[in-house]
């Protein structure tokens, strides 16, 4: 039996059944016990009954992403066996409900055509009937323990033991029972867990300490009953000032702590979880009395949304919306009104899979040029994308900044795997988020002009309501006090002026929030967003074999860093784009931008998150010279 350093668990039952719930709890269990945690959770888009899994990985060290194969499974229905079975390495274990052994396949009607037929192949393959038992045996196979339990079975015990009949019933402490199951098994601490389960349902002691009654009964029946499992999680050094937090909460955060007061949205996946989490921390005090209370408004529609947030920040209130791929292309007309009234705004865009509604809740960086030409007509704006959930936070207090200084909308770039994914990181430091206005004026003198011709480009900012402060906005060109003008004069000086932010921008924003190198090499990595946490650990796997690649990080996306990038990347003989999308929307940008072409890409657009495995694989490929210039990337249920 050995203590490992690198463990994945997965936990999957129908949507709806508490999947998420029991990852939280399992989650929450490992982060107390000092283990560094990588979650990412899978669902389809509908409310219930479809499948649902969740992927934590647990280790001592450092991690940003996900693996490709699974330690330990615990499912609650045939649909979880069905689709991960093989994911399971040798020496791994599957905890699975007995009573479910002899469910056929058609009896499964969840499993959609395209992956019933491969999964006929593959039980056919190894002449395995079309059941649960016949996956199974197909693991067993492959080195896999099997541990059978009747969830319904322990429940009944339960009832009977605790004279309280109605637990028979409760089917949604599957959940629970599951996670017990499993953190009994790896021998984890069950004060931990005792004390996660009071904490998460501080609020409903009845409900917790029912929850707490299974998760005893089930850890000891794992541990009295389960055998020949070789991982242990007996718990590590906690590392002092470590936060488990969920993606859309570093934004939120970040929004509370720079001082955004104002957020107006409509829901959408996956954007709606950051501004409920707003809703529910309405009022909250940040740091040194300073207050995080935001006033979010759930408008009618997200052009609606977009009114609201310009109308916010004409007040002087910092202001900001919430919305992904189809929401952001309802707001592009007034990203543009926003643009020529030079509106400071945030709009946060939690990219998925597009076009249209394309699969609502996946993964994909398929909005990168559309934000960076989003609006009719030349406005400045920036496009600023952050890379993990601890970027987030503080990026989240720059965009802002940057909206106030530069009197330009601000494209937040995250996604869904932000969104979804759950990381132990170092807590958030209000105190480094600094809060700059710009010329936000306080008083107003005789005379005011809006839009001020400057040394700069940049003019002098009211508030409505201000005295002296009296100023015009039109969807329309406007001379220097907001009234509509088609003068030809006038019109270029009023389009120079706006434009010039962009050289202002590339001045004045530093190199190190523009672009972050991680090193550059022969072979050298340019990417972005969410691809940061899978590429640094498939780049340390590398550099564990003797392997070096380099990487590049772009955070300033439009205006597009050329002469930074182009003085980062001079040694480096091949660039390799790594991202999320079809066409390497990156790689678009890149070549306009630096002028040299991208060797090869690296590319993901099955909706399913990047694994540090096949960025891995991917890349050795290319230094042995055996990859195609379009390496696709596949895994994922």
């Amino acid at each position: 039996m050995s203590v490992n350093a690198d463990f994945t668990w997965l936990i999957g039952g129908p949507q709806g059944s508490g999947v998420e719930s029991g990852a939280n709890i399992f989650s929450k269990v490992c982060a107390e016990m000092g283990y560094q945690i990588f979650g990412k959770r899978e669902f389809y888009s509908n409310i219930k009954g479809e499948h649902s899994y969740f992927i934590v990985r647990v280790a001592d060290k450092e991690i940003h992403s996900n693996v490709t194969d699974v330690n330990l499974m615990v499912s609650f229905d045939a649909e979880t066996i069905f689709r991960h079975f093989d994911e399971i390495v040798s020496d791994g274990g599957i905890i699975y409900d007995a009573d479910l052994a002899e469910t056929k396949t058609d009896a499964v009607h969840t499993l959609d055509a395209p992956f019933k037929e491969r999964l006929h192949e593959r039980l056919r393959s190894e002449d395995r009937p079309f059941t649960v038992a016949g996956a199974l045996e197909i693991a067993r196979g492959n080195g896999v323990k099997l541990f059978p339990v009747s969830f319904k079975s322990i429940l009944e015990a339960l009832a009977t033991e605790t004279e309280n009949p109605r637990l028979k019933g409760l089917v949604r402490m599957f959940n629970v029972i599951g996670v017990s199951l499993s953190l009994g098994l790896v021998r984890m601490s069950t004060d931990s867990l005792q004390k996660t389960i009071g904490k998460i349902f501080s609020n409903k002691p009845e409900v917790a300490k029912i929850n707490q009654l299974a998760a005893t009964y089930a850890y000891n029946f794992a541990t009295a009953k389960f055998e020949g499992f070789n991982h242990v999680l007996s718990g590590i050094q906690k590392t002092p000032g470590t936060l488990l937090i969920q993606g859309f909460q570093g934004t939120a955060l970040g929004k509370m702590a720079c001082g955004c007061r104002f957020q107006a949205y409509y829901p959408i996946t996956p954007a709606s979880d950051e501004s409920v989490f707003l809703e529910s921390n309405e009022i909250i005090e940040v740091i040194d009395n300073r207050p995080g209370s935001t006033a979010v408004i759930q408008a009618e529609d997200e052009i609606c949304a977009m009114g609201m947030t310009i109308g916010g920040s004409l007040t002087g209130t910092r202001s900001a919306t919430c919305t992904s791929g189809p929401g952001f292309a309802l707001m592009a007309e007034m990203l543009g009104w926003a643009g020529i009234n030079e509106v400071p705004i945030v709009i946060t865009n939690y990219q998925r899979s597009g076009p249209s509604t394309g699969l609502p809740t996946r993964h994909g960086q398929d909005d990168l040029l559309f934000a960076v030409h989003a609006g009719h007509g030349d406005f400045p704006k920036i496009v600023y994308a952050s890379g993990d959930i601890e970027e987030s936070f503080y990026d989240t207090g720059n965009c802002f900044n940057y909206a106030d200084i530069f009197q330009v909308p601000v494209i937040h770039m995250m996604d869904k795997f932000h969104a979804s994914s759950v990381i132990t990181c170092k807590r958030f430091d209000p105190q480094k988020i600094t809060i700059n206005r710009g010329k936000l004026l306080e008083k107003v003198d005789d005379n005011y002009r809006r839009f001020e011709f400057t040394d700069d480009g940049v003019s002098p900012r009211s508030r409505l309501g201000m005295d002296n402060g009296i100023f015009w906005n039109t969807g329309d060109e406007s001379d220097e006090t907001g009234h509509i003008t088609e003068d030809p004069i006038l019109r270029v000086k009023m389009m120079n002026k706006r434009m010039s932010r962009l050289d202002l921008i590339l001045r004045n924003i530093p190199d190190n929030e523009q672009v972050i190198s991680f090193g550059v090499e022969e072979h050298t990595i340019v990417s972005w967003g969410s691809a940061k946490g899978p590429i640094l650990d498939a780049i340390k796997m590398l550099k564990e074999e003797g392997i070096k690649i380099g990487f590049v990080q772009l955070k300033l996306l439009h205006p597009f860093p050329s002469d930074y990038v182009n003085f980062l990347i001079k040694d480096a003989k091949t660039i390799i784009d790594i991202e999320a999308n079809y066409s390497g929307q990156l790689g678009k940008l890149f070549k306009q931008n630096t002028g040299r072409d991208i060797d090869y890409y690296i590319l993901k657009y099955t909706g399913r998150v990047m694994t540090c495995i096949e960025v891995y694989d991917a890349l050795k490929k290319i230094v042995q010279n055996k990859a195609d210039r379009r390496e696709v990337l596949m895994h994922g249920a």
